[in-house]
């Protein structure tokens, strides 16, 4: 296709044509006006002056009779640019005035009409239009007098004249502006195809341009590159995560061939193979969770999750959470409380429970006190070894935090720490897939929040910060806060 082929066929060139056809259309309607009130303006003028002519003419006539309308007439015939007269008798034939012939049957009919004349002193056969008027006078004679209407044409031709070069004039602009403004909109849109190509051959750095404008294609142009942005970044999680999977499940699944391997090159008894078979189902179970992790995370990331969405009262999951792993908080030592008020939330609840579940769980592994620390007073310890679950309304915001007093994460390795697969330094002596915080966040991002890593002076409090969408079918209890201590 030619270059002015894509021009003519691009969509502000059509709505250029579009809008200058109805604005030809609206200045030639109101030409049309101004011509058609200008004629008639003319014509009222006309009339009037010819009707006071003949108002004198007919008291001249009343009082001086037929003589002295004819002296009148004749008076009145030699002005310069004068009216048109003529007086006939009831046969028709002309007594005074100056007008040489007349369309027939013009006199025959009292009352205005618009007819061809030629004066008595023009030589040409030449006939111009005058508008006149025929009055009956007594005896049967007739008196017409009548004005010329050159000037309605004149003036008429004028604005015509003027009507058709306007036309031309917004036409030809119209047509300008339109290749114009197309051929602007269509280089910025021919440089979002040339990157929407080098994306779709595999570059997913390419971004749109934006230009300074702030317009309706800058603005597609910056939603557009915020979703390339969110593109590249999933398809770099994505292998990430296959990077991350074919290096952290490969141990699991070498410990699990070698065990098998030995177990049936040695020549133990039963009780051996048995052994055998649980480290085989213990290092499985793990595999598991870390799959069902792995599976948590891509239906929060891929918004599937949306379907299950319901209203309840997140201070219902932060209490459900808190019982089920105070006998864990326990047996490793730690005292796990939780504070809640009414916080009505939208989502799904699955996920929101095991996001807090795992936070309360990385709290619990990773939430022990400092060894180092100077020993204190019995009270003094159990503050050092506790976990505070909350859950509150603050603001539009509801708040999911739980705060341990451990070792913390460094603020350099807080944002990776989000990441899939990822293990600090701290923690690779302990049992865990590194997807715990990765599934959090993703929830988080999921119903239109974020998760926060913040330090807690010692310790770490980590905070799901989610907008509140009042349940309508919650009702909020009379007590505000309660507090449950393990």
């Amino acid at each position: 296709m030619t270059a002015f082929g894509k021009l003519f066929r691009t969509t502000a060139f059509r709505l250029t044509l579009v809008y200058l056809l109805l604005f030809a259309l609206f200045a030639a309607s109101l030409l049309g006006y101004f011509a058609w009130n200008t004629r008639r303006l003319i014509t009222d003028q006309i009339a009037a002056t010819v009707g006071e002519e003949i108002g004198l003419l007919t008291g001249v006539f009343n009082r001086r009779g037929l003589r002295g309308l004819v002296g009148a007439i004749e008076n009145r015939a030699l002005r310069p640019g004068s009216n048109l007269y003529l007086v006939t008798t009831p046969a028709g034939l002309g007594v005074a005035g100056n007008v040489g012939s007349l369309q027939p049957g013009v006199m025959e009919t009292a009352g205005w009409a618009e007819t061809a004349y030629r004066r008595l002193d023009e030589q040409d056969q030449a006939h111009h239009y005058a508008l006149v008027r025929v009055t009956e006078l007594s005896n049967g004679f007739r008196l017409l007098i009548g004005r010329d209407l050159e000037e309605r044409h004149r003036i008429i031709g004028v604005v015509a004249s003027a009507a058709q070069w306007s036309l031309l004039i917004v036409v030809v602009l119209g047509l300008g502006g339109g290749v114009f403004v197309a051929r602007r909109v269509l280089h910025r849109i021919d440089a979002m195809t040339g990157t929407t190509k080098r994306i779709m051959a595999g570059d997913l750095s390419g971004r749109l341009p934006v230009g300074r404008s702030g317009d309706e294609l800058d603005r597609l142009a910056e939603n557009l590159n915020a979703m390339l942005e969110r593109i590249e970044a999933l398809m770099n999680g994505l292998r990430e995560v296959s990077d991350n999977i074919a290096h952290d499940l490969k141990t699991p699944l070498t410990r699990l061939r070698n065990r098998a391997e030995e177990a049936l090159a040695r020549s133990g008894n039963e009780s051996d193979y048995r052994a055998a078979l649980e480290q085989t189902i213990e290092e499985s179970d793990g595999l598991i969770r870390t799959f069902n992790a792995l599976l948590m995370i891509a239906r929060a990331e891929s918004g599937h999750a949306r379907d299950n969405m319901a209203d309840f009262d997140a201070a219902d999951v932060a209490e459900g959470i808190h019982e089920l792993y105070e006998p864990l908080a326990e047996d490793n030592g730690m005292k796990l409380q939780v504070q809640t008020g009414f916080a009505p939330l939208h989502g799904n609840r699955e996920l929101i429970s095991q996001a807090l579940a795992n936070l309360v769980e990385n709290a619990i592994k990773y939430g022990q006190p400092k060894p180092a620390s100077p020993p204190l007073g019995a009270d003094a310890v159990a503050a050092d070894a506790t976990i505070l679950i909350e859950a509150r309304h603050e603001g539009d915001r509801i708040i999911l935090a739980v705060t341990d007093h451990g070792s913390g994460i460094p603020e350099a390795d807080r944002k990776r720490a989000v990441e899939r697969f990822v293990r600090l330094e701290t923690s690779r002596t302990l049992a865990g897939s590194g997807l715990g915080l990765s599934l959090a966040s993703a929830v988080a991002r999921l119903h239109g929040g974020e998760l926060a890593l913040d330090d807690a002076q010692p310790g770490l409090r980590a905070t799901l910060s989610i907008p509140a969408r009042s349940a309508s079918g919650l009702a909020a209890p009379t007590v505000d806060v309660q507090q449950n201590d393990a």
